[in-house]
């Protein structure tokens, strides 16, 4: 009898070559057999063009016409209240309010086309942060659930602890600051927005989230300095009513007394493997300077952090900087929509021009020269982009609807070529008329840029084997 599926892969194993010989015989395994047998050859981080990535997340959907693609010469309903900028790289009009950007363009690569079917914010943040759709129909959740795809940081931290040395690191792999997507956003019930979590692959690969909380209901950190106080970086999930910072807790007699605290409750909530998985890392992060250094963003002089900006999304820029100098692996920074609107631009265009295009302005620009100048942003995949577009045509206070048909992503670092634009779009902004891009392109750019072949095979809890990426490929075009 032919046995496909079972014994201890432990998430990632892989099957013997006879077994894989059997499988693809007898038509199984759904994909060639060579290409099965090559990404099996093919070990996670070889020849890797980036030993990390930082994923910028503008949750909510930022308008191409407002951004990285402008159309001055479109009828007055669709072109937008903005008007271009002198850039570095020739045929990309930018904003006006991304001038700083502009300023740099010749270091980043705009991908004009992308795009998919998911008209939905919560599918859509799924889709780009995992490259797979969400197995919710569009309306159908908000929420995060157990059957949400692994994000590419999770898979890249699975990946992460199977090589040498990997799960006794004293960084973490995946990172995510500085809230859980959706903790923030003025909402009737609290939000987890999926896309961030590893799913199905278990809580053990779930990133290590920062925490940090608003003055008052109705306050947007995003939209404000924040103040040091306010940017401990806290943990989540590892707060006392006081509030532990990695500081703090490094300094603790009393810690395995707080973990084991924390355990109890674990214990009621009957998750007690996944949170075993979480306290060793919060042990490494405790036990690791260098990991808790990464945090303490008022170590940078006062001008550079100006230059990102003083807000919580300049400021979490900066820590994503500073976690990948110290090694870590994969780093999302989400700038969430705190007042329910933000990039999801229904209303007006004035919080664009007023917060929002300024905020990025500073931290992508500020990111990209920064990383430019320690040397590392050679090795350091950078994406900047928000879950879908924008309606073309605008409403009569320059608001525009959801459009997941087409929309902008900024990529940077790595080997990408700067001063590139990909792919060109109609008249109107509505439609790709050369080299669409899915989030499955998206994904396989990622994961090769990592040295990860997307044909990897990962298995769930039935060890039922999948590939992390299935149907896109990588964008070679963009790589020098």
């Amino acid at each position: 009898m032919l046995q496909v599926l079972g014994g201890n892969t432990g998430g990632a194993g892989r099957f013997s070559r006879r077994r894989l010989l059997e499988a693809g015989g007898a038509g199984l395994l759904g994909v060639s057999l060579a290409k099965v047998l090559a990404a099996e050859a093919t070990l996670p981080f070889q020849n890797a063009r980036a030993k990390s990535v930082i994923f910028l997340n503008l949750f909510g959907g930022p308008s191409q016409l407002e951004t990285f693609d402008l159309k001055p010469d479109a009828p007055s309903k669709i072109r937008g209240p903005f008007k271009p900028t002198p850039s570095r790289t020739g045929g990309l009009l930018i904003s006006e309010h991304l001038s700083r950007c502009a300023a740099v363009s010749d270091k980043f690569a705009v991908v004009k086309t992308m795009s998919h079917p998911f008209n939905d914010h919560s599918g859509a943040g799924h889709y780009i942060q995992t490259g797979r759709k969400w197995h919710l129909p569009i309306g159908g959740g908000f929420n995060v659930t157990p059957k949400d795809w692994p994000a590419m940081g999770a898979v890249v931290k699975m990946l992460s602890e199977k090589t040498a040395g990997g799960r006794s690191a004293k960084l973490p792999p995946y990172v995510v600051a500085p809230n859980f997507l959706g903790r923030l956003q003025e909402y009737k019930v609290q939000l987890r927005r999926p896309g961030e979590t590893a799913g199905w692959l278990g809580r053990a690969f779930d990133p290590l989230v920062t925490r940090i909380d608003k003055r008052e209901a109705k306050d947007n950190p995003y939209f404000r300095d924040c103040t040091d106080a306010e940017l401990r970086f806290e943990i989540e999930g590892l707060q006392t009513r006081e509030g532990i910072t990695l500081e703090r807790l490094g300094q603790r007699r009393s810690l395995l007394q707080q973990f084991d605290q924390q355990r109890r409750l674990a214990d009621r909530s009957r998750e007690i493997g996944a949170y075993d998985q979480f306290r060793q890392q919060a042990m490494a992060l405790v036990s690791s300077p260098k990991t808790r250094q990464a945090f303490n963003i008022q170590s940078e002089p006062d001008k550079l952090r100006d230059q990102y900006g003083r807000n919580l999304f300049g400021q979490s820029t900066l820590v994503a900087r500073r976690l990948v100098e110290a090694g870590v692996r994969f780093v999302t920074v989400h700038y969430d929509c705190v007042d329910g609107y933000s990039w999801d631009s229904h209303r007006s265009s004035q919080y664009l021009e007023k917060h929002l295009l300024p905020g990025l302005d500073m931290a992508l620009s500020a990111l990209l020269t920064d990383l430019d100048q320690r040397g590392l942003l050679d090795e350091t995949l950078v994406v900047a982009m928000g879950e879908m577009g924008r309606t073309p045509q605008a409403n009569d206070k320059w608001g525009r609807g959801h459009w997941s048909t087409l929309f902008p992503a900024v990529i940077a670092g790595a080997g990408i070529r700067g001063g590139v634009v990909y792919g060109e779009t109609d008249k109107d902004a509505a439609y790709a008329l050369e080299n669409p891009v899915s989030p499955e392109d998206l994904a396989a750019t990622i994961f090769h840029a990592l040295g990860i072949d997307p044909a990897y095979r990962i298995y769930d809890a039935q060890q039922r084997p999948h590939e992390i990426v299935s149907g896109g490929s990588p964008l070679f075009d963009l790589f020098g």
